[in-house]
């Protein structure tokens, strides 16, 4: 369960090379010119003003420098263009970053509102661990796997274009004829890689080239990146939509079909061949430093792998207890490896039709919309649907995942269900990852993180891990409260899903920290969890390619809880379940410690008023 967000989205930050912290002295450029403006106060009639200089600053940036994010987050103005994965656009990616590292003690927050405190906080926490982690370590040189790849992100970002004028059209024509450059890049730094030994581990990215391959397809009418052009809006189809078609055809013919198939080859002839066959981050140059940060940006905590795998163990055992209860309250005969052998391969707890997969999945969410203003005071505008998971992505990808929507692009947001393989994909647990992926998990806190008003544009755009995937299994607790989980076994599945999450800190932990091999991952999975063979394995690989992502979901989950239970505790029957919702979902995606700051505020403001 995740969220996809393009990988292009992310390199921006991903990539930059290893280099040390920039001296004081700023390049040269627009930027740098402006960056040189912003630093001296004097040019500013208020810290404020100077602050809202620095900000607009920074989103022009962030969208500029990955016209991808800009496409993702519907900002006009970038769609014609790609990312710049050349060395010397990395480069500049990181060198740029580092201007806004240097200025960040350059402010004092006493001057600010309580308001611009919080986005300043909030920045200065972005591109502090961004920088800090980015610059320090290789991480342009691990951005290509099986579950989550820059060359899925392509085809997708296509699909999410806007195609309401000649404009747009012409953009996402443009953007096509870019793929030969872009990929040419990827290669280049793939190879750069290679060279310096830094690689993926062979078994995140076996499958690679027949993704590769699903994307695109000989005849361009059946191709991914045809897909937009099939339905152009009826003015454009009717003035020229067969001259538009015509050329889009020749382009994917002549230009994006040999890309793929050039790189493609080089994956199969050099950089397979290449990878390396051990898992963890600490067998790379520096690796467990390397761990430590990655634990630090993921989680926003201070954390080390031995304590969140302590943590792991903990909770794998209390949620054991809760598991065995339920299934005494069911009267199996058997014990827990004997009821989770049960749920596995009993045929009546899965479907044998997709469609009904995917029917059963759209109930469900209609049946917990209705019930969320009972725990929300706020909900958002964009709506959200229940789409398929693609065929090239669907052996290699997780159960399901959600995409975030574009208002402004009138783009939806969406769960992605996964119909392949429907021996794997159990009735018992649809009711907790429908309300993870999509409400009020992941859709409704990110849609209103992006219809977030009064703050600076770039707060619309951040995203923690940790606060986001946090509450996206936190949402799972609420369950009973939206009408759900009134079969035990639904109980038990959102159970599974809450071991799932523990079992990853211990995994996590194990491989890039403490040495565990592949098989030792899957074998403690198999021991204390009821996913199938397919679920297990594609959740560890998918460990081993992200390093301490994981770890960001149960860690925000138990903070937020531990939030919950302090402020239940303060304001006995003054509680509000819907105002504390409003304050976790109320600033967006902020880091666990701005979260804890931002509740006990509002826990403080509520004993004042009660009192």
């Amino acid at each position: 369960m995740r969220i996809f967000i393009p990988v292009l989205l992310l390199l921006i930050i991903q990539s930059c090379t290893n280099k040390d912290q920039p001296e004081n002295d700023l390049p040269s450029g627009p930027l740098g010119e402006q960056i040189t403006f912003i630093n001296n106060p004097d040019n500013f009639g208020s810290e404020k003003e100077r602050l809202d200089a620095l900000f607009e600053t920074y989103t022009s940036y962030l969208l500029s420098s990955s016209p991808i994010n800009a496409t993702f987050y519907g900002k006009p103005g970038y769609d014609h263009l790609w990312d710049d994965l050349s060395p010397e656009g990395l480069q500049k990616s990181v060198d740029e970053l580092g201007l806004f590292y240097n200025l960040l003690d350059g402010f004092d927050p006493s001057k600010l509102s309580p308001d611009d405190e919080l986005n300043f906080s909030i920045f200065s926490r972005t591109v502090r661990d961004n920088y800090e982690l980015f610059s320090q370590f290789p991480e342009q040189y691990l951005i290509i796997d099986q579950v989550q790849g820059i060359h899925q992100a392509i085809a997708q970002v296509i699909q999410m274009m806007p195609t309401d004028d000649e404009e747009a059209i012409e953009n996402m024509l443009t953007r096509l004829n870019g793929i030969p450059t872009l990929m040419k890049q990827l290669q280049t730094t793939l190879r750069e890689g290679v060279d310096k030994g830094i690689v993926m581990p062979k078994n995140t990215v076996i499958k690679v080239p027949d993704q590769l391959r699903g994307i695109t397809s000989e005849n361009p009418e059946q191709s991914v990146f045809y897909v937009p052009f099939t339905s152009l809006p009826e003015e454009i189809h009717q003035e020229g939509g067969s001259s538009i078609q015509e050329r889009a055809r020749k382009i994917i013919t002549e230009k994006v079909n040999p890309a793929f198939k050039s790189f493609t080859q080089f994956f199969e002839e050099v950089y397979i061949p290449n990878t390396r066959e051990t898992y963890g981050l600490s067998d790379l140059p520096n690796g467990k430093a390397w761990y430590s940060m990655r634990i630090q940006h993921q989680t926003t905590t201070k954390l080390t792998a031995e304590q969140i795998h302590q943590i792991g163990r903990l909770e794998v055992n209390r949620i054991k207890d809760e598991m065995l209860d339920i299934i005494d309250q069911l009267d199996f005969e058997g014990d827990l490896d004997a009821f989770n052998e049960f749920l596995k391969t009993d045929p009546g707890f899965y479907f044998d039709d997709p469609e009904m997969l995917v029917i059963t999945y759209r109930d469900i969410c209609k049946r917990i919309d209705p019930m969320l203003p009972k725990l929300f005071g706020k909900l958002p505008r964009l709506p959200y649907g229940v789409k398929v998971v693609p065929a090239y992505q669907e052996q290699a990808t997780t159960t399901a995942y959600y995409q975030p929507g574009a208002a402004s692009n009138g783009i939806p947001g969406n769960f992605f269900v996964n119909t392949y393989n429907l021996p794997s994909r159990p009735k018992w647990g649809m009711e907790a990852l429908a309300i993870h992926e999509a409400v009020p998990g992941h859709h409704l806190q990110i849609a209103l993180a992006q219809e977030l008003e009064n703050v600076p544009e770039f707060r619309t755009m951040v995203m923690f891990t940790a606060f986001v995937e946090g509450w996206g299994l936190y949402s799972e607790s609420l369950g009973k409260d939206l009408g759900l989980y009134k079969d035990l076994y639904s109980r038990y599945g959102q159970l599974t899903f809450e071991m799932w999450r523990a079992i990853r800190l211990v995994v996590d932990t194990g491989i890039h920290q403490l040495g565990w091999s592949r098989q030792d991952a899957i074998d403690y999975f198999k021991e204390n969890s009821s996913m199938t063979d397919q679920d297990v394995i594609v959740e560890v690989d998918r460990y081993i390619a992200w390093p301490g992502q994981a770890l960001a979901y149960k860690i925000g989950e138990l903070k937020i809880k531990e939030l919950r239970r302090n402020a239940e505790e303060e304001l006995g029957k003054g509680f509000d379940i819907r105002a504390f919702h409003d304050v976790v979902l109320g600033s967006g995606s902020v880091p666990l410690d701005v979260l804890e700051q931002n509740v006990n505020q509002w826990v403080q403001n509520q004993k004042a008023t009660l009192h």
